[in-house]
């Protein structure tokens, strides 16, 4: 089992690299988010689940890391019916604005089918689906095949338990709470991986 504790640190409050304890888990600063493939593997050409409180910035810290090491696009599909939108000013931390594109899917089918087609299309460097649905075998299997065929890796955000079969692998993301930084807000995260096939 393999558990990350980051430290989503901005370079401007903190350039010290100091470490900082979570446990036993293994740790991730600022400075490695550059190599973070050592210490996150995610296949790519291959479709993963990220699920918990802290999945947006289990994704956004992907989305970063993609989008610097490629300079491609993010494809973020959202459904239309969620009220919450997603800010530029939140996630420019992590990567510039214009590289996101944003969709909102009118329906469960219509979001994986956007996905899909993304996936297979290869010209984007991830794709996010936020999802409240669980996500059966067949479309999870053609989400894999898509991101396959395309070479690129698609994150499916979602409930616990609503995830696929199909997925190269699923994380749990949570916040770790530091009571000495509860002023200024506590930016550790961790995230645990639960299948990895």
């Amino acid at each position: 089992m393999i558990v990350l504790c980051l430290h989503l640190v901005d370079k401007q409050h903190n350039s010290s690299g100091k470490l900082t304890e979570c446990n036993d888990a293994v740790f991730v600063y600022d400075r490695v988010m550059s190599n973070l493939d050592s210490y996150f593997p995610l296949q790519n050409g291959r479709t993963h689940e990220a699920y918990g409180p802290a999945a947006h910035a289990f994704a956004f810290s992907l989305a970063g890391h993609l989008c610097r090491s490629t300079d491609k696009t993010i494809l973020w599909i959202r459904q239309a019916w969620a009220s919450e939108h997603i800010n530029p000013v939140g996630f420019s931390q992590y990567f510039p604005p214009q590289c996101l594109l944003l969709a909102q899917a009118n329906t469960h089918l219509d979001a994986l089918a956007t996905a899909e087609e993304a996936l297979r299309d290869g010209s984007i460097t991830l794709v996010v689906i936020e999802l409240s649905q669980p996500i059966g075998l067949t479309e999870g299997r053609r989400l894999q095949l898509a991101a396959k065929e395309g070479n690129t890796m698609g994150l499916c955000v979602l409930p616990e338990g609503m995830g696929s079969n199909a997925a190269q692998t699923r994380w749990c993301c949570s916040p770790v709470f530091n009571a000495t930084s509860q002023a200024t807000g506590s930016t550790l995260q961790r995230w645990e991986i639960i299948k990895n096939k």
